[in-house]
């Protein structure tokens, strides 16, 4: 599949090539060493009438230009030729510069010889002739030379030696190369190198045709399926057969013949897409990512190794890098493959059989093709040619071995959608039999439904009462607690005016009776008045006078503080009663704050304190007794929450304040009582919930402070942890929305 590259690159000597192919090549060197040997002994190249054609044999000479500076007669005065041990003579990477020198004598019937190199993958060749001991240039070709596309009738680079019928000659072939230098090349009679070239021709036009069909075929399929697989399939073949087509030079001869310097990047660039196309395809096909996690991200690492080598190939000019990375990668991709398609033929996985089978086919050709270039195997039109075999044997198996998976889902579909059927039938009939004993169900379960629907409007309705007795009930709760602190506080002051009554009368009557003893003095004589003022002066003595006008002063003034204290508390429960209407008004919300501290008095002992700090305009659109329940039910929580504190010495504080914000009315009610944990705080809202004692509260007061606060579109946020106090922050705004003023 992927040997499109690797059948000419894989053959540089790479230390990774040498280790890894060494002991194939040694068991099959006993094999087939001795058919390469055969007729190779020969010192000259001759043709005769019974041989018109000669593979350079392992007598040619050859000299490798490491200063990649000598001319041809610098390598003429050079005594360093050594003779070639192949048949077809393969360089290491690294050399660009590679002279070759050979005799050779036409002895056919033909009037002149031709040079065939059938390999397109060299930058310049250049063909001289040696007389006199002097090189004269007799022709130029290669990839990498401009030669107008008219003149280029083939893909192999073919010279005129210009050697007559029965003449010899001498020659020297210089090739100087980017690409790695592979010389497969033979001698030919005008006859021979026709035949040669029209097989070759017919050859490749069968490739060629066999794949042009195969893509055709395959991009029915897809338009007709829409299969991933296919899709993938077609582009695999696309890039092999270009791959393919490149290195034979059938790209350079007619598809980019006037741009030369395409040749450069093409071998490289056309087979690492060819092997990374195929590489995805072999991942869909296996479905590597489901059965094989590990050989999948191994695939997706060469995939990107290739990319490196285009990488290279395109932007520097390491391009023998590129060469390398084909080769090595080239090595990994089979031993990937292999290893896969084992693993998964383990696992039972039946296309990996399929396809195991089609790359056996296409291993074996580049097999033959590898030890032909080694000289192991004959250089022959089979050993030429089985690469194109193998892979077009390879590409009908795949093929077919996507029809059988196409058709194993048609039969697994056509299986589960048999036995959908099947479950259909068996529910049709169950749905059958339910069906009336659901109607019979839901008969009797609607009569269920309507008696119980007739409980349930009954539960509602006395939930209903219940709701508004529980709501009645904080209430008077909240009015009993209220009436209790007024009569309280009331008590106080009207006991203070009692008290003071019973004195204020005694001291009067003392009064009365000094008065009284002053009358006489109107109808006395004036010599009997001294007397009489005598008597009267010593009952002001006995009765005191002066600390009895002390005492009624002071008497009078507890009996006013009384009287005052009283009124205070009737204007405070006035202001705080007057305004428990259901209608919204504009009222100042710090009167009933005042209102609802005064009432509360009873309940504050003298170490807990009240601050008020009033910084914003209080005048708002509200439900003015609705927020008076509010700050009651708040402030009581607060003054409870303080003596459960259990500290008597101690001064704890009630903080009432405002502020303006964003253009509401922000109001702080802060106490240091007792605090509150974070479940406790979560749940203060709910109805019923509360922390106090049995009998001592409903849990609804804070509910309907929530509800209350949300009628006025306003929000209440709690701050608080359990030892640090509470604080309640209210925020209402100036003026209501003028849909609840309707």
């Amino acid at each position: 599949m992927f040997g499109n590259h690797i059948n000419r690159s894989l053959l540089y000597k790479t230390n990774l090539g040498k280790v890894l192919l060494r002991p194939v090549l040694f068991f099959l060197a006993g094999i087939f060493l001795p058919l390469s040997f055969l007729g190779a002994q020969q010192t000259q190249i001759q043709i005769t009438g019974d041989r018109q054609s000669s593979v350079l044999a392992e007598n040619i000479e050859f000299l490798e230009d490491d200063t990649n500076k000598m001319s041809a007669e610098d390598v003429l005065k050079n005594d360093k030729f050594q003779r070639t041990s192949n048949q077809i003579p393969v360089f290491q990477i690294n050399v660009k510069n590679a002279w070759f020198k050979m005799d050779v004598a036409n002895q056919s019937a033909s009037n002149s010889l031709f040079l065939d190199i059938a390999y397109s993958n060299l930058s310049k060749v250049t063909l001289y002739r040696i007389d006199s001991g002097k090189a004269n240039m007799l022709a130029i070709d290669g990839n990498a030379v401009a030669t107008d596309s008219v003149q280029r009738k083939t893909t192999h680079f073919i010279f005129d030696l210009q050697l007559p019928q029965g003449s010899k000659g001498s020659y020297l072939l210089h090739i100087n190369s980017e690409h790695p230098i592979i010389i497969p090349a033979s001698i030919h009679t005008y006859e021979s190198l026709n035949e040669t070239l029209n097989t070759q021709t017919l050859v490749a036009g069968i490739y060629m045709g066999v794949m042009l069909v195969m893509f055709l075929y395959n991009l029915f399929i897809f338009s007709a399926t829409r299969d991933r697989n296919y899709l993938l399939y077609i582009f695999y073949i696309f890039f092999l057969t270009l791959a393919q087509s490149t290195l034979a030079g059938y790209g350079f001869r007619f598809l980019w013949p006037d741009y030369p310097s395409i040749n450069h990047y093409a071998v490289v660039v056309t087979s690492s897409l060819s092997a990374i196309s195929g590489l995805l395809f072999t991942m869909q096909f296996l479905q590597t990512a489901v059965n094989s996690n590990l050989y999948h991200r191994i695939m997706q690492g060469l995939i990107a190794i290739y990319f490196l080598g285009m990488g290279i190939c395109l932007f520097t000019s390491y391009l023998p890098v590129s060469y390398v990375i084909l080769n090595i990668n080239g090595i990994l991709v089979v031993i990937t493959i292999l290893g896969t398609c084992i693993y998964l033929i383990k696992q039972r996985y039946r296309p990996a059989i399929f396809y195991i089978i089609a790359w056996i086919f296409f291993l074996f050709a580049f097999l033959i093709l590898i030890l032909r270039n080694f000289a192991i195997l004959p250089y022959n039109n089979f050993t030429t040619y089985s690469l194109y075999v193998g892979s077009s044997f390879e590409v009908a198996l795949l093929a077919i071995a996507l029809a059988d998976k196409i058709n194993n889902l048609r039969r697994e579909k056509e299986l589960s959608q048999a036995e959908s059927l099947r479950t259909l039938q068996e529910n049709e009939k169950l749905i059958i039999n339910q069906n009336s004993l659901l109607e019979k169900k839901v008969s009797e379960r609607t009569d269920e439904l309507l008696k119980s629907n007739e409980s349930l409007h009954s539960a509602m309705e006395e939930l209903k009462d219940a709701q508004i007795q529980l709501v009645d009930a904080e209430k008077m709760a909240s009015l009993g607690q209220l009436t209790a602190g007024i009569a309280h506080e009331i008590n106080n002051p009207i006991n203070f005016v009692k008290s003071n009554i019973g004195p204020l009368q005694m001291d009067i009557d003392d009064l009365v009776s000094i008065i009284d003893a002053y009358k006489p003095l109107h109808d006395m004589a004036p010599e009997e008045m001294p007397e009489k003022l005598k008597e009267v002066k010593k009952l002001k003595d006995k009765i005191d006078i002066e600390y009895l006008k002390s005492e009624v002063d002071n008497l009078v003034s507890g009996i006013r503080d009384g009287a005052e204290r009283t009124v205070e508390i009737v204007k405070g429960l006035r202001t705080f009663s007057r305004l428990d209407e259901g209608e919204i008004k504009t009222v100042n919300i710090y009167e009933g704050l005042d209102s609802t501290i005064v009432l509360l008095r009873n309940m504050l002992n003298e170490n807990i304190i009240i601050e008020k700090d009033y910084q914003a305009d209080g005048v708002i659109e509200c439900f003015p007794g609705k927020l008076n329940q509010v700050f009651m039910n708040i402030i009581s929580n607060a003054i409870h929450a303080i003596k459960l504190k259990n500290e008597r010495h101690e001064k704890n504080y009630i903080r009432i304040f405002s502020r303006d914000v964003d253009g509401q009315l922000e109001l702080h009610i802060k106490d240091t009582g007792v605090g509150m944990s974070e479940e406790v705080k979560r749940k203060i809202f709910d109805p019923f919930f509360t922390t106090k004692e049995v009998g001592e509260g409903t849990g609804l007061g804070l509910s309907i402070v929530y509800k209350i606060i949300f009628m006025h579109y306003g929000k209440i946020d709690v701050i608080t942890s359990p030892g640090n106090g509470a604080e309640f922050v209210i925020t209402l705004n100036y003026l209501l929305p003028a849909a609840i003023n309707k």
